[in-house]
C-alpha cells in the first residue's frame, strides 16, 4: 500500500491507537510520512481475465475491431498506475520511477503482471494493483462486443485473482549498501 506503516509484523485486532488513517475524533486523514527515509521500493501485482477461447485467438490474430487489445491494455496499465493518488482516497502521489507489464495470453485468459517502482517515502503496492485491475478492464473494454451473449450479458468473462505477488523495499543514499 502507498500508505503502509512498514512492519513486518501479522496485524492484529486495531485498537484506536493503532489507526492510522483515522484521528481520535473519528476524522479520516492522510498519514504523514514526512519523517520517513527516502527507500527504494518496487512491488508487483497480478490478476488475470477469463475470456471465450473465440476472443483468444481474435486477440492473437490481432481481429478486435477496437485495434490492439494487449497495447491499448498496456497503456491503460501505466496510467492507471500514474493516476493511482487520484483515485484512492489518502493515497500519496508518489514519484513513479519505472512502471513494466507484462501479458500472457493462455487458452482461456489472459494475465497481466504489472511492476511498479519508485524512490520515496511509501510503497507501491497500490499503483500496482491499480495498473493491474485497469489493464484488466481495458481488455474487457476492448473485446465486450466479442464477448457477449445473445441476451448482451457476459457469463464467460471475469477479472479475478488480483494479488500483489511481492513487495521489497531497500534503503538509499550513501549508507546503502
Amino acid at each position: 500500500m502507498s500508505e503502509e506503516t512498514d512492519t513486518d509484523e501479522a496485524p492484529g485486532p486495531a485498537t484506536d491507537d493503532d489507526l492510522t488513517h483515522t484521528t481520535a475524533d473519528g476524522d479520516v486523514q492522510m498519514v504523514d510520512v514526512g519523517d520517513k527515509p527516502d527507500t527504494a521500493r518496487r512491488a508487483v501485482a497480478r490478476g488475470e481475465v477469463r475470456l471465450t477461447p473465440s476472443t483468444i485467438e481474435a486477440i492473437r490474430a490481432d481481429g478486435i475491431a477496437k485495434g490492439d487489445v494487449l497495447a491499448t491494455a498496456r497503456i491503460g496499465a501505466i496510467q492507471a498506475v500514474k493516476h493511482t493518488w487520484e483515485t484512492i482516497p489518502m493515497c500519496h502521489q508518489i514519484p513513479i520511477t519505472n512502471v513494466d507489464t507484462e501479458f500472457a495470453v493462455d487458452d482461456d485468459r489472459v494475465e497481466l503482471t504489472v511492476a511498479v517502482g519508485t524512490t520515496g517515502k511509501t510503497g507501491c503496492e497500490m499503483e500496482a494493483l491499480e495498473g493491474v485491475t485497469t489493464g484488466l478492464n481495458v481488455v474487457w473494454d476492448m473485446v465486450k462486443a466479442a464477448e457477449k451473449d445473445a441476451d448482451g450479458g457476459y457469463p464467460d468473462t471475469r477479472i479475478s485473482d488480483v494479488e500483489v505477488v511481492s513487495k521489497e523495499k531497500r534503503e538509499v543514499g550513501p549508507d546503502a549498501e
